[in-house]
């Protein structure tokens, strides 16, 4: 920091105090200044009272940092300093009026002094921090004059010319989420977004103002006022709300033809701790809570364990890293014959940790067996995830030698290289089309979970699989499609508008894969319970809404061979038990 930002820190800081003096003073002379004369008390024994309690309060102040504070961004702790300071100050200056020569003043006058003195000081700073949000005088002294008409006249006081470059937003969602977004959006004075009003179902906040934006609820009339309030998009601030009650909303805003986005709040566990407004994404389309499956245990099952994750430049190992890189471990292998996912994966994970994580990445397939072995001598892993497989039902029907050769063979592989170097946990990725299979791919996942079973029962390692359903985004799902052939204009193609299928979001698989192993029992066979199952018809149209796109045609082309209307997630679901979580 050069001289200059000091000297300017330092002049803006002198100022401050300066200008709390004057309030002091003024305060000081509006409650005392009747008594000189007519009370007994000279000008000199006020004049020391004064003295007395600037210094007090003063340090109180300094001690409590209130001109550390940058009052442009003042909020409720900032204010409450200065009301505890105040109060410390007045108790310091009592006692010491008290029990020093100072000539003592009735308690009710101090009091009244230092109510006006605080009152004084918060009203500057909160007019301060007014005339900065609305970024010039003229308009800061506008708005406060209608402000003011609003209460003594019930004249409205928000100013309703719309800013052209500025978008009106409903905010679904009056708790702490909405009014941080709407308070973010209110004081950024860059920000393309003006938020008009509240959207809630708590009957409790309907009809209130927050932040001067008020309240109304989900009725039937909502269109009326959406209108009224010229709301060009809505943006979901909301994470607890009931399922059903979003989708219904959802619906209606869709109808309604306004653009439709969410608002993350911060989390501790995000990739960068930070929130985001963002495009309502095919996550939420799913309408069902996403489920976090991963505690505190099982990230202390993978710390200092060496993992190789084979296919972990796919869109599940990927994720996999991802999730266990944050865990500490010993090492992490990523191990795939797809050399740009791989190296994909490897330069975000270099990147985020900035060589703190040992990485390595080992490109081979899982069908080389002398290849695969040279890797297992190398790393001598603890923990073994397979995630590689072949995985396109249509193309696997064409190509059913390769599916068994990769799928089977190769998680035949896999498996004997664990035990014979070794390894503790041995963790199978497998899909719900392994129930019942009617199709290769299928077929084959099927063949691998009986493989782990049967290893499980003769061999030395810890073996476990795990199911789910359609993954959300992964390479080669049914989202990534329909948004290709969307952006193209169509048409989006459904192989029967009847099938319903279960979908899983990346995280929620990766997690599922991770908490499975690190509890499972030998031979264990996890699945995630996923609720009801999506109508595909449903999830096209839906993205063809939030793409904005128009005249989309959707076109049924008949199931392909091997293809189920529904999928199963279990051979005999009497056999299920439910975890904790």
């Amino acid at each position: 920091m050069d001289n200059n930002t000091k000297k300017e820190k330092t002049k803006v800081k002198w100022q401050l105090v300066v200008y709390d003096i004057l309030v002091m003073v003024a305060a000081w002379g509006f409650v005392f200044g009747p008594m000189h004369g007519s009370s007994g008390y000279t000008g000199m024994e006020l004049g020391m009272n004064l003295v007395a309690f600037l210094v007090c309060i003063m340090i109180a102040r300094g001690v409590f940092y209130t001109y550390n504070q940058i009052w442009r961004y003042g909020g409720t702790e900032g204010y409450m300093r200065i009301i505890i300071s105040e109060a410390v100050g007045f108790t310091v200056y009592f006692f010491i009026t008290r029990f020093t020569p100072i000539a003592s003043i009735p308690v009710i006058r101090t009091t009244a002094f230092v109510a006006l003195d605080c009152l004084g000081v918060l009203v500057m700073r909160m007019s301060y921090r007014f005339c900065f949000k609305f970024g010039n005088t003229r308009t800061a002294c506008g708005r406060l004059l209608l402000l003011l008409l609003s209460v003594f006249a019930g004249i409205k006081g928000r100013d309703r010319k719309q800013d052209a470059k500025r978008i009106c937003v409903a905010i679904v969602g009056a708790g702490n989420t909405g009014v941080t977004l709407a308070g973010e959006l209110a004081d950024n004075k860059n920000s393309v977004y003006e938020p008009r009003m509240f959207i809630e179902v708590d009957e409790s906040k309907v009809g209130r103002y927050i932040q001067g934006i008020k309240v109304y609820r989900e009725s039937d009339n909502l269109a009326t006022i959406m209108v009224d309030n010229d709301i060009q998009e809505v943006i979901f601030a909301v994470h607890d709300m009931d399922m059903q009650k979003k989708k219904d909303l959802y619906a209606f805003f869709s109808q309604m033809g306004f653009r439709i986005m969410t608002y993350d709040s911060p989390r501790i566990d995000a990739e960068d701790g930070k929130s985001h407004l963002r495009e309502f994404s095919v996550d939420e389309l799913l309408f069902r809570r996403q489920q976090t499956v991963v505690d505190d245990s099982t990230r202390a099952y993978y710390k200092d364990k060496t993992i190789l994750i084979t296919g972990g430049g796919g869109s599940i190992g990927s994720e996999l890293c991802r999730q266990l890189a944050t865990m500490d471990p010993k090492k992490l292998v990523i191990l795939d014959i797809y050399e740009n996912g791989a190296y994909d994966v490897q330069q975000e994970l270099k990147i985020r940790y900035k060589g703190k994580l040992n990485l390595e990445v080992e490109i081979c397939s899982i069908t080389n067996m002398s290849a695969l072995e040279r890797v297992f001598e190398k790393h001598n892993p603890d923990i073994v995830i397979n995630a590689a497989a072949h995985k396109h039902v249509p193309l696997m029907e064409h190509n059913c030698i390769e599916a068994i050769e990769n799928n089977v063979f190769g998680c035949k592989n896999v498996i004997e290289c664990c035990e014979k170097y070794g390894a503790e946990r041995f963790m199978m990725v497998s899909t719900d089309k392994a129930v019942n299979p009617t199709n290769v791919m299928g077929a084959t996942k099927r063949m691998c979970e009986m493989i782990v079973q049967s290893a499980s029962t003769t061999g030395k390692v810890k073996y476990s699989a795990t199911r789910f359903g359609n993954v959300l985004g992964s390479a080669g799902s049914v989202i990534p499609l329909f948004k290709r052939q969307i952006e193209q204009g169509g048409p989006v193609t459904v192989t029967d508008k009847r099938i319903t299928r279960y979908f899983m979001t990346i995280p929620e698989a990766s997690q599922l894969v991770l908490a499975s192993g690190a509890r499972a029992r030998n031979g264990d066979l996890f699945v995630l319970d996923m609720g009801e199952p999506v109508k595909i018809l449903d999830l096209a149209q839906n993205m063809i809404h939030i793409m904005g796109a128009t005249n989309v045609e959707i076109v049924e082309t008949g199931l392909r061979p091997g293809e189920k209307l529904y999928e199963e997630l279990l051979v005999r679901t009497e056999e299920l038990d439910k975890t904790p979580n």
